[in-house]
Parts: structure tokens; C-alpha cells; sequence
């Protein structure tokens, strides 16, 4: 009996490489996941109502572009999936895209566990506090405008480590009156387990009319860095010890090349609410302007528990001062 030739077999290509396969559409992805049960995710998906922000929010995968059409958007909006380092996903829309919430209560943005987000450009106003990052790694915020909040505009917090606000505008935070609202907050008070560590903030204008310091840097938290700002101190209290542009009780920060004016006292200060805290910073090139300041004490930078064995605090070249009583409190050397 003859023998049939053997027939080659073609090799099968798996369903699943099919369905990673991105396609293009003049050069712009047309999808950036795949499901082997279903189509690929959109790589942009543009919304224009509340509902479709919230749904596209939940759905979001790695990769992915949400752009919003200008207009009002309101509720209180959360995200909880996470990009990637390779992946980030993003928010985007111009200032005209605006975020709120129809009873002033909870947040307009929540970014909760979700790392490896960019939000770009929007509008956050309305809300009780106006972007939250709660154990979200990675996060950049550019190009905000965030306002008329009743607490904080913006605050990382439960170990949102790496997170950036750059770019941005920040103003009338703390709308209670109760000096509780600050233009960005990094970590939480009376703690040292908020680990919202290496929070990067450049390039920013806060104020006029922030309830509470302009930047707020708790105990717990290290090793970022506040460069490039505007601050503005019309709006500080002093009814929670607001009493400065910039209050400095984590370690190991660089606060450098900003520049302040209006305050009800100091610009900048350092404390040691927990032992061996509020340690390490070094201030260089800040120009600060004390015009007006009425408080008892009045420093461009008031290092208030200074140590040089164990709590130092840098004084660098090209910091200056206009009024008040000088540039850093007596015994605290410069340079």
C-alpha cells in the first residue's frame, strides 16, 4: 500500500495574539487592550456628560485617553483602576471642562489605588476637597485649575508616593473660614504611617483666597520637592496655626526658587510635631516679600526646631527678603 505524503501543518495563530494586534488610524492607536472574550478597549474615549465620565472612569484600562468636551460635569467622580509605568492612563480636557459636584460635599476627583494617572488641563471647583490621590502611586496632575473647595484643593494621601501637581492654578481652598483649607497637602497629621513620599510640586500659582497654607508637607512624608511656585497668603487665618506660605514638618525637603507675598506672618516654617521630623530641609533661591506681615515673628523662613546635631535645617545662596524682621531666625546659620 502507497503512503500518502505527509502534509505540513500550518501553524495556527492563537486567537489572543489576533486580539492584541493594535491598529492604527492615521498613526493614533485604535485600541490598547485586548480581551480574548471581546473587542479591544478604545485607545481614546471622549465623553461629553457626567454619566459617560463615570462610566468611562470605571471601564479604564492601561493605555487609555479619556477626553472630555468642554462643559459642566457634575457628581463626584472616582477612579479606582491603575495604569502602568509603560501605560499610564489620562484625563485630559481644557479649563472649560469642568468638574463638580452638586452638593458642594466629597470630592470632585478621586483617584483612589489609581496609579500611573496623568489628569491634564480640566477645571475641579464646588467639592469639599478638589482632587483626592488615596494610595495612588505615580500620579500627575498638570495643568489644573482647582477652586472654591471647602477643604484642601488637592491632597495625596494614604502612601500616594511619587505623585506630581505641576503647572496648575489653585485658589479660594478652605471656604469654611476655619484656617483647614490648603492649596495642596501631602500625608496626614499625627501620623507616621501616611508614607505620600518624593511629592514633587513645580511651577504652580496658589492663591489669592487659600483658607490655610498654600502647601502643607506632614510628618511622615519625605523627601519631595516645592520649586517654582507663586504664593499668595491673602486668605491665611491663623485659626489652625496658618500662619505661613509653606509648612514644613516631613524630612528631607528641597524648597527651592518660589516666590511669596501676603502673609499674616512668616513664609515659610518648619516644625517638629513628632520627634525627628521636620529635619533635612534646605531652602535656596526663594524670594520672599513680608509687606504687611503683622505676626510676632516675621522671618522669611522661621526654622522653629532647629538643631545642628540632630535636626538641621540648610539656608542656601539667592534666598532674600523683603520686610519683615529678616530672612531666618536667629540662630540658624546661612549658608
Amino acid at each position: 500500500m502507497t503512503k500518502r505524503p505527509a502534509v505540513p501543518a500550518v501553524p495556527a495563530v492563537p486567537a489572543v495574539i489576533a486580539a492584541l494586534t493594535v491598529l492604527t488610524l492615521g498613526g493614533v492607536p485604535a485600541a490598547v487592550a485586548a480581551d480574548p472574550a471581546g473587542p479591544a478597549a478604545p485607545a481614546v474615549v471622549k465623553v461629553a456628560t457626567a454619566k459617560q465620565l463615570q462610566s468611562a472612569l470605571a471601564a479604564a484600562v492601561p493605555g487609555q485617553t479619556i477626553q472630555l468636551a468642554d462643559g459642566t460635569y457634575s457628581g463626584n467622580f472616582k477612579a479606582t483602576s491603575a495604569g502602568t509605568a509603560a501605560a499610564r492612563i489620562t484625563l485630559t480636557g481644557s479649563a472649560k471642562a469642568v468638574l463638580t459636584t452638586p452638593s458642594g460635599g466629597g470630592y470632585g476627583l478621586h483617584l483612589d489605588g489609581a496609579s500611573y494617572w496623568t489628569v491634564q488641563g480640566l477645571t475641579v471647583t464646588g467639592a469639599q476637597k478638589g482632587v483626592m490621590a488615596d494610595a495612588a502611586n505615580h500620579v500627575v496632575l498638570d495643568g489644573l485649575t482647582v477652586h472654591h473647595t471647602t477643604m484642601e484643593g488637592v491632597h495625596f494621601r494614604n502612601s500616594s508616593a511619587y505623585g506630581t501637581l505641576r503647572d496648575s492654578r489653585v485658589h479660594d481652598t478652605g471656604l469654611g473660614g476655619d484656617g483647614m483649607g490648603e492649596g495642596v497637602y501631602v500625608g496626614t497629621a499625627n501620623t507616621l504611617t501616611d508614607r505620600s513620599d518624593h511629592v514633587r510640586i513645580t511651577g504652580n500659582t496658589f492663591g489669592p483666597n487659600i483658607g490655610g497654607e498654600n502647601v502643607d508637607l506632614k510628618e511622615g512624608t519625605i523627601g519631595g520637592l516645592v520649586s517654582g511656585n507663586t504664593f499668595d497668603g491673602d486668605g491665611l487665618t491663623g485659626r489652625n496655626y496658618d500662619d505661613s506660605w509653606v509648612d514644613v514638618k516631613g524630612n528631607d525637603y528641597v524648597i527651592e526658587n518660589n516666590t511669596g507675598r501676603r502673609t499674616t506672618d512668616d513664609g515659610y516654617q518648619t516644625h517638629g510635631v513628632r520627634p525627628g521630623w521636620g529635619c533635612g530641609t534646605v531652602f535656596r533661591g526663594n524670594r520672599s516679600d513680608l509687606t504687611g506681615a503683622t505676626g510676632p515673628d516675621r522671618y522669611a523662613i522661621d526654622v522653629t526646631n532647629y538643631d545642628a546635631a540632630t535636626c538641621r535645617t540648610t539656608i542656601g545662596a539667592g534666598n532674600t527678603v523683603t520686610g519683615g524682621r529678616g530672612l531666618v531666625n536667629p540662630g540658624v546659620p546661612i549658608g
